[in-house]
């Protein structure tokens, strides 16, 4: 069965929100930057006849003594064409161990407010692999009703293989709530390999291959695509 409710998203490229390298002296950071597809957990979140559809994206953080807050942005193919990701929480190390632990709101700007959805989620992460598990705490999972306890997760990995050079992984799996699965959603799993590359001056290359299963309910928003992105961070 196929869907006919739009799906959204957030920062996939961001992954649940990780702040940008801010100058020591300032809590303060922002990054802007430029994909040729905007794709969330595998997804794409917009037209899903055009392998290239570039979107504009770009946030703002504060952090201080381990505490967060940040906004992230992006324009997206339905309710107004903006996403809107709002985030806090707390993350820190102990034993050579990172966590993160918080709260992610989506909101897309607008009358329809059906796809505004609420995260908690929580990681650790050791060495240049990092687990995640985020749950959703609102009534509605991006718009399909009865999402209340949808489950995502995933594990990321970043390895630097030349300076400059990093090559990045990522695999992930959404367990939809019995609510939303009554109302036709299907689990389905993401994937994305690809590398960074630092050109200097706070600018960075990304070319990854990105896509996700089941794509026979999901029609082709899961199709596998090449995504390239340029990112500054300020």
């Amino acid at each position: 069965m196929k869907l006919t409710v739009p799906i959204l998203s957030t920062a996939a490229l961001l992954a649940a929100a990780p702040l940008a390298a801010q100058a020591a002296d300032s809590p303060f950071s922002a990054n802007v930057a430029l994909t040729s597809k905007y794709k969330f957990r595998g997804q794409d979140q917009s037209d899903a006849a055009k392998a290239v559809l570039p979107a504009i994206q770009g946030g703002f953080d504060f952090s201080s003594g381990g505490f967060y807050l940040g906004n992230w942005n992006s324009s997206v193919g339905f309710l107004g064409g903006t996403e809107m990701d709002f985030y806090g929480g707390y993350r820190g190390e102990v034993e050579g161990f990172s966590y993160d632990v918080g709260a992610l709101y989506y909101y897309y700007p607008g009358t329809d407010s059906s796809g505004n959805t609420t995260e908690l989620y929580a990681s650790v992460g050791f060495g240049p692999v990092t687990a995640k598990y985020s749950r959703v705490i609102s009534s509605k999972w991006f718009g399909v009703d009865g999402g209340k306890g949808t489950g995502y997760l995933e594990l990321n990995a970043g390895y630097e293989v030349a300076k400059g050079v990093k090559l990045v992984a990522h695999l992930g799996a959404t367990q939809f709530s019995g609510g939303a699965k009554n109302n036709g959603a299907v689990n389905f799993s993401d994937y994305k390999l690809g590398a960074d590359f630092d050109v200097g001056s706070g600018f960075t290359v990304g070319a990854a291959y990105v896509g996700a299963t089941k794509k026979g309910d999901w029609g082709d928003i899961n199709k596998s695509r090449v995504v390239l992105t340029l990112s500054k961070a300020l």
